[in-house]
This record gives C-alpha cells, structure tokens and sequence, in this order.
C-alpha cells in the first residue's frame, strides 16, 4: 500500500499560494480558449449560412415576377436539385410559417416555430436561430432570409438549416485539447517546482537539525555552506554564532575550572583550622558555635567546588569512569543508612523498602554512582524537606537495576520539569546550590548506559528514577 507524505510547512504554504494561483490562472486560460474556439466555429459557420442565404435570395428574385404559383413550382424544383442536401437543409417557407419546399421531401414536417422565421418576415432582414430544433430536440443553426415580391411585400422565408453536432464535437475535442495540455503544462511546472522547493527544504533541514545540535550542547559545530544566497548567509551566520557559543563555553569553562582550584586551597585550610580550633576545646559557646557555623558553610562550599570541577571535567570530556563489577545494592544501603542519621538531625525521615530479591554485581564506578545517591537524596532533603519524609527503594526489574527516590515537598512545576536537569538551571527554588549538582548525575547514570528521570509523584513530591542495566551476558 502506498504510503503519501504529508504536506505541511513551506512545502504546503508554496502550494497554496503559488501553485494554486498557477492552476486558476491555466483553467482561465483554458476557458478564454474554449470559448474562442466555440465562438469562432460558430461565428464561420453563422457568416457562411448568412452569405449563402443572400446569395440564394438574389438568385430567386429573378423568379419573383412570376406569379405565386410559378414562384412555387420554381422554389420546388431548386430544393429538388440542391446539390448539398447531404450538409444543409434548404426550405421555402411560405408567410404563416408553413414549409413549401425542402430539400429532406416536398413537405418536410411540421412548421418549424423558431424566431428567425419571424423576424425574416417582420423586419425584412435575415434572422439566425441557434438552439434546438423544436420537432427533433437536435442542436442547429437556421439562418432565415425574405423573399420580397416586387411590391414591397414579403411572399416568402427562404431558410438554411444545418446540424450542430459536428461544430459542438469540433468544439468538444479542442476543449479536451486544451484541458490536456493544461494539465501536462501543471504537471511540468509542479514537476520544475518539486525541484525548486527541494532546493530550499533541503538546506533548511540541514541548518534545522544543526541547530538542535547546538541547543543540545553540541557547540561548535558548522553547517557546509553550499549557496551563495540568502539560505548560505544564514548558514555562515549560524556558524559565527556556534563558534561564538563555543569560544564563549570554552571561556567559561576554563574560569570555573581556574578559580575551583584557587578556592578548593583556601577552604581546605579555613576547614582544617576550624576543625583544629574545636578540637582545642576551652571555647566560649558562642564561639564555638560560630567555629561550626564556618566549617560548615566551608565544606558547603567545598561540595560545590568539587562539583564546579566535576562539572568542566565533563565540558572538556575528561569526565570519566573507573568501571569495575560492584554490589550496587550494597553501595546504595550504605549510602541510605550514612545519609539517614544525617536527616534525622534536622528532623527528616529517610524509610527505605528492602530488596527482596538478588541483585547481581553489576560493571559500574562505585564512587560516581554513590555521587548520584548523594546529590539525589540532598536535593530531596533540601527541595522537599518541608514534607519530613523521604521514601528510597532499590530492586531490579528486568534487564535493570531501578532506584526511586522520592520526597514529600511541593514538587517542581510543570514548566519546569524539561529544564531541571540543564546546567545552571535553577527555576523558581530558593535553596542554595551551583545548579550543576543533576546535569552532573545525568552525564555519570548515561555514561553507565542508564536513564535519570525527574516526575512529580502522585499524591505531591519529587520522584527521581535511575535506571542502569544489569550488564549480564
């Protein structure tokens, strides 16, 4: 079964308006044409029945002086021997409308009734009829002319009739004609346009899926520039803007990665005097509760230097893994149990539903994979800790290994939800944090070939999914 491609975009837009002006243009060309060719046959054929009728009329009025019954018998003998009886239909017409001779028989048929007979006699002029013989219903055209006696007085019509079939299939065939070469001429043009259209589409899809790659990440990347025209300016512009883009990251990535390392040496020395300070003892109480207050916001800081650093390591593709076979249910227990005491200080529970079944050691970096344990789990902590609970869970299911993670808090706005894991992205929380933190997890959960997932759950929440596989044979 055939199957059709759907039409839409600028492909649509150039049929709607320009094809489509093109096919009322040809079916206007070829109804002037039609009708000329139908007016022309007819007005010939009009010119010749009127001249011959003339001619005709001339003819007999040398018999006009004759008396009536003379005139007759004369009219019947000529409508005997007309020589193109087998093309025209001759007849005498007397002033009631009777027919007295006609070259089909002596006495052909009813009276005809058509108008050119009137207006023959009541004008003197010749009348032309065309339109359906009233006795046959057949398409003809009668041309009527006066025979005027010598008085002045009209004793007669003189009438040629003559079929319009063959004028009208004429007429027919040149329309069909005319329709034909309209249609090959639309053919050929959509078939010319096909490839004009094809020649716009093309590069644009080109320049299209260039750019998703840029807003994907992909910076620095170049279309080829294959016209020297308004679509290869928009490719030379988009790859300015690219190598703008990566010039721009490569900057920024190399300030972040500079100044992590200037800070990671000043907080380390500012968190091992407070832990020395402390450890002193003898301090006022509220000195010591500043000393904390400093050595907790330094290793704050220092969590977010490290992952600053972790963060230029993946831009510069030096973010790499140190796989090996791993109890990654084991590692994320731990994790669970270490994290859990942490959470009940600051009134948080952590419930976590045991695996029932075996997980095998799975191919994995044991401690990047505890780094997204970590960093999901402070995220639940800090986004949805106003709901006191969060629920962790391991089991495999199929082909992987599935953690859920999930809080009790006010979730993330829908509109929200595409952006979170995009770097620096922070949208409308206002806890503290680098906004790299899941950006970061990503890249380690689909290096190790999984998914991270990010929903609100059912009920309020956040609920986080990772997904990696089992690895087996």
């Amino acid at each position: 079964m055939l199957k059709f491609k759907k039409i839409t975009g600028l492909e649509k837009r150039w049929l709607l308006n320009n094809v489509s002006i093109m096919i009322a243009l040809v079916a206007a060309c070829i109804l002037t044409v039609t009708v000329s060719q139908a007016a022309y046959y007819y007005s010939n054929m009009r010119s010749g029945l009127e001249s011959k009728a003339r001619t005709t009329a001339d003819f007999f009025g040398n018999y006009i002086s004759q008396s009536y019954n003379e005139y007759y018998q004369s009219c019947i003998k000529f409508a005997q021997t007309f020589e193109d009886k087998n093309e025209l239909e001759l007849q005498f017409i007397s002033t009631d409308g009777s027919i007295v001779a006609s070259s089909y028989s002596q006495w052909a048929g009813q009276p005809p009734g058509t108008q050119d007979i009137a207006d023959a006699i009541s004008t003197q002029k010749p009348g032309v009829f065309v339109g359906r013989n009233p006795s046959t219903g057949e398409r003809i055209m009668a041309v009527s002319s006066p025979m005027i006696y010598s008085n002045g007085e009209v004793i007669g019509v003189l009438r040629y009739v003559t079929t319009l079939r063959i004028v009208d299939r004429q007429v027919m065939l040149s329309a069909v004609i005319t329709i034909a070469v309209g249609l090959v001429f639309i053919a050929f043009m959509l078939f010319i346009s096909s490839f004009f259209i094809r020649s716009i589409l093309e590069p644009l899809s080109q320049i299209t899926a260039t750019a998703k790659r840029i807003a994907a990440g992909s910076y620095g990347v170049r279309i080829p520039k294959q016209y020297d025209d308004e679509i290869g300016e928009l490719a030379e512009t988009i790859n300015d803007m690219s190598a703008k883009i990566s010039q721009s990251e490569k900057t920024q990535s190399e300030f972040i990665s500079s100044v992590s390392h200037e800070l990671r040496t000043p907080l380390t020395a500012i968190s091992g005097w407070a832990e020395t300070i402390l450890g002193a003892g003898g301090l006022a109480p509220e000195t010591r509760r500043g000393m904390l207050i400093i050595l907790r916001e330094a290793k704050r800081l220092t969590g977010m230097v490290e992952e600053l650093l972790e963060f230029t390591r993946m831009q510069n593709g030096r973010f790499t893994l140190n796989v090996e076979k791993a109890d990654l249910l084991a590692e994320f227990e731990d994790t669970v149990f270490m994290y859990g005491s942490r959470l009940k200080q600051e009134g948080i529970t952590l419930s976590y539903e045991p695996c029932e079944e075996e997980i095998p050691e799975i191919p994995c970096d044991v401690s990047r994979m505890r780094q997204v344990f970590l960093n999901i789990l402070d995220n639940a902590a800090k986004h949805g800790g106003d709901g006191k609970r969060i629920d962790a869970s391991i089991r495999r299911e199929g082909q992987n290994v599935v953690i859920r993670i999930r809080d009790y808090g006010p979730g993330i706005p829908e509109e929200e939800l595409p952006h979170v894991k995009m770097k620096f992205y922070k949208g409308s929380s206002k806890a503290r944090g680098s906004g790299i933190g899941l950006a970061v997890c990503e890249e380690i959960v689909t290096m190790h070939g999984g998914v991270l997932t990010l929903e609100n759950a059912e009920g309020g929440g956040t609920l986080v999914t990772i997904s990696i596989p089992v690895g087996e044979e």
